[in-house]
């Protein structure tokens, strides 16, 4: 449930942004070919300007040189001819730029052609009317009025061209500055438009997340609690479970005691009669050394009958303690201390996390020496020589001192592990079977319990826990 929450949250601000994304890439697109084609616009408009100031300045050109002429007309000072002389010059290098700059409009170009003959037309009469005036010794003849007459007429062609060059002009201006103002209103719907979107979602990715992080924290919380109820169970579960296994050991400690106090009984009545027998065989029968021989192997196996006994009553009963309040951490160093020499001789390395402040608890320091002793053997019995690793922890749990002894060793199986403790069982060559046995009797004796955990090739684990003090 919480992970289709997370991958639908996932999916959602996902599906946001990819969205965002191509609304503003287009939004892009489009406000980039719209500046493109507003400064293609605004490059139009500043051209049409262009031809329009050009124009002006040929006229203004042709004016001047038209001044030139009749101050010279009239004040007869040849220093007025002076912007006369420069205006053919200044009129073809305009006239050529207004050329240029009409090149793309073929009616602008052909009023321009019709515009130049005027313009010569012009200059011709000015210039015929300046050499009549000077051949005439600056008198005005009948020949020049009726030129100036001609020339105002042409100028007046000229202006009248002029003025349709500029409304075409105009025109073109009006309909490039509509051009650029929609253009420039387009790019505002634009911009506007993708404020909007990117506002909407906002507000879309932010509404979606808060409602689903609102679910999402309720699952979660949800979550932890199961997790903190599974916890629990699986807590109460082990506790159980370990609390099932020292219950099983004592039990079956209980049922091993019973029938070894039952064995010894059995055993040890046939034995005396039979070690009676003997003796009294060897009072009616004479001595000889076959005769010596058999009842001295007589004796020999009912003793070694006898002490088996002895140590299997020992391994079960009830030990006699002498209890006084130590330090676990201590109790295990001395208890290392006496396996030394099995450790340095197999380079076992010994790893140590006792914590620290364990409370005391009430042992009879050399019993539960030998309990510890028992099991610190075992393990590096079972640990690969210069490969083995010794961990010997001990902590505060459950308001009880738990000590786990592990090794890194073969292991034990599942069959072997049910019947560690039973009298007799042993997975040693030379072994008897009763070490553990009475480990288990000294523990138990404490009032205290034991259990063992184990994995084939992966080592074994001893868990020793104490009432306090």
């Amino acid at each position: 449930m919480l992970t289709s929450i997370i991958d639908n949250v996932a999916d959602r601000v996902r599906w946001g942004y990819i969205t965002a994304f191509i609304l503003l890439f287009i939004s892009y697109i489009l406000t980039f070919y719209s500046s493109q084609q507003l400064s293609n616009q605004q490059e139009r408009v500043h051209h049409t300007t262009n031809v329009i100031n050009t124009l002006n300045i040929l006229l203004s050109e042709l004016k001047d040189a038209e001044s030139a002429f009749r101050g010279y007309f009239i004040v007869k000072d040849e220093r007025f001819l002076n912007n006369y002389y420069k205006a053919p010059h200044l009129i073809d290098s305009t006239f050529l730029k207004l050329k240029l700059l009409t090149a793309d409009n073929d009616k602008q170009q052909k009023r321009l052609d019709t515009l130049q003959l005027f313009i010569k037309s012009k200059l011709n009469l000015l210039s015929s009317g300046l050499t009549i005036f000077k051949n005439n010794n600056s008198v005005v003849t009948d020949t020049i009025i009726k030129s100036g007459y001609k020339g105002k007429l042409i100028m007046d062609s000229i202006k009248t061209l002029a003025v349709k060059l500029q409304r075409e002009e105009n025109n073109l201006l009006t309909k490039r500055s509509n051009r650029v103002t929609t253009l420039s209103n387009f790019i505002k719907v634009i911009n506007i438009a993708s404020i909007v979107v990117a506002i909407v979602l906002a507000f879309y990715s932010i509404t979606t997340f808060n409602k689903e992080n609102k679910a999402k924290q309720a699952s979660d919380k949800q979550a932890a609690q199961f997790r903190e109820q599974l916890e629990l169970r699986i807590n109460e579960l082990n506790t159980l479970n370990i609390e099932l296994l020292e219950l099983r050991s004592i039990e079956k400690f209980a049922v091993t005691g019973r029938i070894s106090r039952t064995i010894a009984h059995e055993v040890r009545n046939p034995l005396t009669n039979i070690n009676l027998a003997t003796e009294h065989l060897r009072s009616e029968i004479s001595s000889t050394s076959e005769t010596e021989l058999l009842f001295e192997m007589i004796t020999r196996n009912s003793n070694r009958i006898n002490e088996l006994i002895n140590d299997l009553l020992n391994s079960t009963k009830a030990a006699q303690l002498s209890f006084t309040k130590v330090n676990l951490n201590e109790i295990l160093d001395q208890s290392l201390g006496f396996a030394q020499d099995r450790i340095d001789l197999k380079v076992i390395n010994v790893i140590k996390n006792y914590a620290p402040g364990l409370p005391q608890v009430l042992a009879d320091v050399e019993k539960i020496n030998i309990a510890f002793l028992n099991i610190i053997v075992n393990a590096v019995e079972a640990i690969e020589s210069q490969k083995g690793i010794l961990t010997i922890t001990t902590e505060n749990k459950n308001n009880r001192c738990v000590v786990t002894i592990s090794d890194n060793g073969k292991g034990i199986d599942k069959e072997s592990l049910s019947r560690l403790f039973e009298p007799y069982f042993t997975t040693k060559e030379k072994g008897i079977g009763l070490g553990l046995t009475s480990t288990q009797n000294i523990i138990l004796s404490h009032n205290a319990n034991i259990y063992a955990e184990s994995e084939e090739g992966k080592g074994s684990s001893f868990i020793i826990s104490f009432n306090y003090a």
